[in-house]
């Protein structure tokens, strides 16, 4: 480890698995998530996960849904995990080459909150480190990670080098991530390019977190709400118009 090598103990990470299989059923993806949390782990980082199909998260775009004619909606008490968090990943399959529809529904969930503000003025989400792990059998790694690692930087989340990692195996009903060799191992395990994304996916993550937390947070220069709201225009131009 460098010199200059943020320290990642005082960190807390979140993994948000949007597989649709239930617990305890097999999540291909739980495999991946379960690789890069270690990495974390070992590093002193304080872990938090949860399955969110097991979760009656409600869909749509508030921050609680229960004011919005639904009976049900455990996102207001996840979300203090989500807020809580100084990296998250969003974790998931592929389905019809794309996220599945619980990947969409944290993604809009999350969105919900994108016009609250931290105590500098900034979104939220300022501060924070984004990823993504893509799992599946079919193309579309690099799309699927492309609209997270997006939706997750439009709403406030820093995005480090290579924030993205995957399995998607042979194409079509081939072996999942998961699955097991003839010794035991997952099949994933002994792929090396899978390993190598993931890892450094997990330590650029651990890198750039630290950094930012180490620099008490994310510069306000130019991007504070209540200041543009106040008439501050950052040296944004402001040319006189004819009529």
């Amino acid at each position: 480890m460098n010199d200059n090598t943020p320290n990642s103990s005082q960190l807390t990470a979140l993994f948000i698995n949007t597989t649709l299989t239930r617990s305890p059923g097999m999540s291909h993806t739980q495999v991946l998530i379960d690789a890069s949390a270690s990495i974390m782990t070992k590093q002193g980082v304080t872990v938090n996960e949860f399955r969110a199909v097991d979760l009656p998260i409600a869909t749509g775009i508030y921050p609680d849904m229960r004011e919005h004619n639904w009976d049900q909606d455990a996102w207001p008490e996840l979300f203090e995990l989500v807020r809580a968090a100084d990296i998250l990943v969003l974790a998931g399959p592929i389905w019809l080459g794309d996220n599945s529809s619980e990947m969409k529904k944290i993604i809009e969930r999350l969105y919900a909150h994108s016009s609250e503000l931290n105590d500098r003025g900034q979104s939220l989400f300022y501060g924070k480190v984004g990823g993504c792990l893509i799992t599946g059998n079919e193309d579309g790694i690099k799309h699927c990670a492309s609209n997270v690692l997006y939706s997750l930087q439009h709403i406030g989340y820093a995005i480090p080098p290579q924030a993205d990692a995957g399995w998607i195996g042979e194409a079509g009903p081939g072996p999942s991530y998961g699955d097991t060799l003839d010794d035991g191992t997952a099949v994933g395990v002994s792929n090396d390019f899978t390993q190598r994304n993931t890892t450094f996916m997990t330590w650029n993550l651990l890198n750039l977190a630290g950094l930012i937390t180490g620099a008490g947070g994310f510069p306000a220069d130019g991007n504070d709400r209540n200041q543009w709201a106040a008439g501050a225009r950052f040296d944004y131009p402001n040319p006189e118009y004819r009529s």
